[in-house]
């Protein structure tokens, strides 16, 4: 881990970069979670004004698929957040970009794909298998 200035896991114009890359990843996940928050909602509102049985009527099990399946992507989305979050405090603390189970540098290409990454390609595969 990069335990004081002098052994930054990134440069000064990485950091930057890797700043503005996660407040715009972090503005695009409120808007998907309000997005979806609206859509949501409009779900069950639109239930409640007809009465529902999933088990006879023909549209009950998609509408509950519908439903269960938006509140799926909102709880995703709403994880998301707190990762990206986390991300900016590794990167205010100055151990963004390091592998939080090895300690070395996560690849560039790595943390351009998933910008809220925690371990290393090598540490990711092995929490897998």
């Amino acid at each position: 881990m990069a335990d004081s200035p002098h052994d930054p896991a990134l440069s000064p114009a990485a950091r930057a970069a890797a700043r503005e890359v996660l407040l715009a990843e972090r503005a695009g996940t409120g808007q998907q979670i309000a997005a979806l928050s609206r859509e949501f909602e409009q779900i069950v509102e639109a239930n409640a004004l007809i009465a529902i049985d999933d088990e006879h009527d023909p549209e009950g099990s998609s509408t509950a698929f519908e439903r269960a399946h938006v509140a799926a992507l909102l709880t995703r989305a709403r994880e998301h957040l707190v990762e990206v979050d986390r991300a900016l405090e590794r990167l205010k603390r100055g151990d963004y970009g390091r592998c939080t189970e090895c300690g070395v540098p996560i690849p560039e290409e790595r943390l351009s794909a998933r910008p809220a990454a925690i371990t290393c390609v090598r540490c990711a595969a092995a929490r897998h298998t």
